[in-house]
């Protein structure tokens, strides 16, 4: 059971409302972490903003949800790596692969160096290598795409520590850690 309060439809005021909808709109559904996010109408539009502007960026669909994957799983977010392997699934990502994705790599080479790379900078707390960048750069990712995966990273962790901190409930076909 969550630990702070879930804002419903029913106990929203007029602005979380309004973003509950939109969510309901785009994603057919709220997860409940939205839910919880919608506490602070600010929080929730900075967590959105975020997302969206970060999902138009050069990394693809599985590539995030790889990273998603290895994040949670790093950060023992048990609603993270159950919310990512729903959402990897829909983007085409098999069991072995979210296995791999979870324990720090890819079966896919250069999504493995960008999996390696989102792993370690939670592992070292941003403070990786020049070897970690450059192993990146040779394996075909611009300094664009270095700061999407940053970028992801920080996203993620945020999630992660939302989820851990409310404890919210598992909304998805829940996966253990």
């Amino acid at each position: 059971m969550s630990r702070i309060n879930l804002v419903t439809k029913e106990t929203a005021n007029a602005e979380q409302l309004a973003l509950l909808e939109a969510i309901q709109t785009k994603l057919g559904m709220v997860p409940n972490f939205l839910k919880a996010f919608a506490n602070s109408p600010a929080a929730l539009r900075a967590f959105l903003g975020l997302h969206g502007i970060a999902g138009e960026g050069s990394l693809d669909p599985q590539t995030r949800e790889r990273i998603a994957l290895a994040v949670a799983q790093k950060n023992s977010c048990e609603y993270c790596v159950s919310a990512h392997t729903a959402i990897g699934r829909g983007t085409g990502l098999d069991n072995e692969e979210m296995a791999a994705n979870r324990a720090g790599g890819s079966q896919d080479a250069k999504a493995a160096v960008a999996v390696k790379f989102a792993r370690s900078l939670v592992e070292h707390a941003g403070e990786v290598s020049t070897t970690d960048i450059l192993e990146m750069r040779d394996h075909g990712y611009s300094d664009a795409d270095i700061v999407e995966v940053i970028t992801h990273v920080g996203m993620n962790i945020l999630t992660n520590i939302l989820g851990k901190a409310t404890r919210v409930e598992i909304d998805f076909p829940k996966v253990s850690l």
